[in-house]
């Protein structure tokens, strides 16, 4: 019964984001097919297999070394920001200083031509499964272990030439994200498996629901990646290559100006969530949080991935709290639960659905963060769109968590 509920849920969370979307008629049902039969495909394979799991792992540590480097930049200039007192970095050494480093090593990668070959090359390949442009299945790819912030900001160039539509396919798709330095925190309190299973599934559920929510004809003329133009015209009408500092330089003043739009933006979100919690609070109600909201929205849909209506609520109120607050303070919450399988995390299927969910960025924070990059990275008209379907650019990441943990429950009991 509980298994049946489970593919039913597949089935009605299709159903919301038909109900959410802002072109029916243009939903392109053949490419929904395909990704989901892929995700059926991986999520029996991440799940059963080691060597799914441990090509993912391998992935995953490559971007943890890329980003180690960026911590070491900042233990230069900040050491007791990277190893604090209390055990673990704040916010910004976290997820927004690491930027400053990552964007240049991403442009460099320009420079050489490396990066415009893989993207040429993975981009053309899920977009031949996927049926989608290529820039949004490379881009799909990129945000899998790059984190929300990284991720816009090293495609602003391609961000700046697309349409308005195109850019809010991106900013849906970026609610959906991780970043490899925090991978393994999430493994140390969460089952390896799922969270590892997660990540890929993450990137063809974003697909999927985009294609749903904000489907975009793109003609085969604009089907395109913009690469970084590093030539130069000189007083005298000739054409030479950006002297390669100079080019840095300028990379490294545009990481500067991204960080402190994303620091100012998260602030104010984060700051007006808790604003809303104390008006609550002043109804002398104790129940009525953000988080308590959140969970009651979210009962129906976590009773449709399998659960009974007892354990279904409580799994919905992990989810309000991971959507008003972080996917951290949920893992810390359960975490010595599922380690030792104790109540409701003695069914595989609980620690299985939770984890996949929770593994993602999609919260309120996250939100502050699109924001405040699209702001530092393209033109009014683009960020006041992206500003303007901040409510669809929500659903998107709560569906695309949802649909994930669908596929991973359907395999885990």
């Amino acid at each position: 019964m509980l298994l049946l509920m489970n593919i039913l849920g597949i089935f009605v969370f299709l159903g919301v984001a038909y109900l959410f979307s802002r072109d029916r008629k243009n939903i392109k049902w053949r490419s929904v097919g395909v990704i989901l039969v892929i995700q059926l495909i991986l999520a029996w394979f991440f799940t059963s297999f080691s060597i799914g799991r441990d090509a993912v792992l391998a992935a995953a540590n490559g971007f943890e070394w890329l980003t180690s480097a960026a911590f070491d930049g900042i233990a230069f200039a900040l050491p007791d920001w990277v190893k604090p007192a209390s055990g673990t970095m704040n916010f910004v050494t976290s997820a927004v200083l690491p930027i400053l480093v990552i964007i240049p090593m991403f442009d460099i990668l320009t420079y050489i031509g490396v990066l415009p070959w893989l993207v040429k090359w993975v981009g053309r390949g899920l977009s031949f499964l996927t049926g989608q442009p290529k820039f949004e299945s490379f881009f799909s790819v990129e945000m899998m272990f790059l984190g929300t912030t990284e991720v816009l900001a090293v495609s602003k160039l391609q961000l700046q030439q697309m349409d308005a539509k195109r850019n809010l396919t991106v900013a849906m798709m970026s609610m959906s994200t991780v970043t490899a330095a925090i991978v393994g925190s999430y493994v140390g309190m969460m089952p390896g498996q799922f969270v590892l299973t997660a990540i890929p599934l993450n990137i063809l559920s974003a697909i999927m629901m985009t294609t749903i929510l904000n489907p975009t004809q793109v003609a085969e003329a604009d089907d395109t990646i913009a690469v970084l133009d590093h030539d130069e015209t000189t007083e005298d009408g000739k054409v030479k290559r950006q002297p390669f500092f100079a080019f840095l330089g300028d990379s490294i003043q545009g990481a500067g100006l991204v960080a402190v739009i994303i620091v100012a933006t998260v602030i104010a979100f984060v700051g007006l969530a808790s604003l809303i919690d104390n008006l609550l609070s002043l109804t002398t109600l104790s129940w009525l949080s953000l988080e308590n909201i959140f969970g009651v929205i979210m009962f129906p849909f976590a009773w449709l991935l399998g659960f009974n209506v007892d354990d279904a609520f409580r799994i919905a109120q992990y989810m309000g709290t991971k959507l008003v607050t972080n996917e951290f303070v949920v893992m810390g919450e359960v975490s010595k639960q599922v380690a030792h399988r104790s109540g409701m995390f003695a069914s595989a299927h609980a620690r299985a659905v939770l984890t996949v969910f929770v593994t993602s960025f999609a919260n309120f924070g996250t939100l502050g963060m699109i924001i405040g990059s699209y702001k530092s990275l393209v033109n009014r008209e683009k960020a006041e769109l992206i500003a303007a379907n901040v409510p669809l650019i929500l659903v998107s990441g709560i569906l695309v968590s949802l649909m994930s943990a669908a596929m991973v429950g359907l395999f885990s009991w």
